[in-house]
């Protein structure tokens, strides 16, 4: 890697991880379309690091909030925060298990320009249409157990590369009637354990591969991708209302078209 790999791809891992757009299509491109090399497990387990802070920092009032209603909950305390903590940790289940399924599988056969462009192309109408005819009427206080798990299965599609994890939970949300602020809420707290789940994966791999890394490069990442994503988390939640999901939709349009072209013409 050089300075200018790492800083693209930090921004692209930060910028898109809760953009409603697939950060992993977004990191696989580079390689496909520029011929870049892998950037290599170790940045990979950086950049992971580096957007889960943001998120933990952006939420930390909340997060601290689940956790003491989480363990009152052990003594029969019953409340919205705790409820929602609980239903967090069970919506990760179901990602869990499809990504230790067919983990193999898509490494294999998932990670093509086709794939991307069609999963781009397909979950964008999905996206577009749950905006369009969502009737915002249910807060994220009053999330069922049931409706927690139609999120958490969404979020297990989204380890097709080109899914998008915070658009199709955010999908599967405004399907259900809630307001965009607490699909994205909760599409955002859905994020932390199945971000940890995959940074303790690949650190793992990390690990046992005994793999050498150029470690200015990798902090360089874990800074600037905390950076870059705690800055589109701030901004995203500040216009959501405003701007709705028809700005992200018509840039998945486009950006699945060009896969397309180049990947029948080039």
């Amino acid at each position: 890697m050089d300075w200018f790999q790492t800083v693209v791809l930090a921004l692209i891992q930060g910028l898109t991880e809760f953009l409603p757009i697939s950060s992993s299509a977004h990191l696989i491109l580079p390689s496909q379309l520029l011929g870049w090399e892998d950037q290599g497990l170790a940045f990979d387990v950086g950049v992971h690091v580096g957007t889960l802070a943001a998120v933990v920092f952006y939420f930390r009032q909340d997060i601290w909030s689940m956790i003491k209603a989480f363990f009152a909950s052990f003594k029969g305390e019953n409340s919205a925060d705790g409820r929602i903590a609980w239903f967090v940790i069970s919506a990760t289940v179901p990602a869990l298990i499809f990504g230790f399924l067919i983990n193999d599988w898509i490494d294999a056969y998932g990670r093509s320009i086709l794939v991307i462009a069609g999963t781009t192309l397909i979950f964008g109408a999905l996206l577009w249409y749950a905006d369009s005819t969502r009737t915002e009427v249910e807060p994220l206080e009053n999330i069922t157990f049931k409706q927690a798990m139609w999120i958490g299965i969404a979020q297990a599609v989204a380890i097709i590369p080109g899914t998008s994890r915070s658009g199709i939970t955010m999908t599967a949300a405004l399907m259900l009637g809630f307001t965009r602020q607490a699909a994205a809420r909760f599409s955002f707290l859905l994020s932390i354990p199945i971000i940890m789940a995959a940074g303790s994966y690949k650190g793992l791999e990390l690990w046992q591969t005994g793999t050498t890394a150029q470690w200015e490069y990798v902090l360089g990442g874990v800074v600037l991708s905390a950076i870059s994503a705690l800055t589109c988390i701030y901004l995203f939640l500040k216009w959501l209302n405003q701007i709705g999901m028809l700005p992200f939709v018509i840039y998945r349009f486009a950006l699945g078209v060009l896969l397309l072209g180049v990947y029948f013409f080039a």
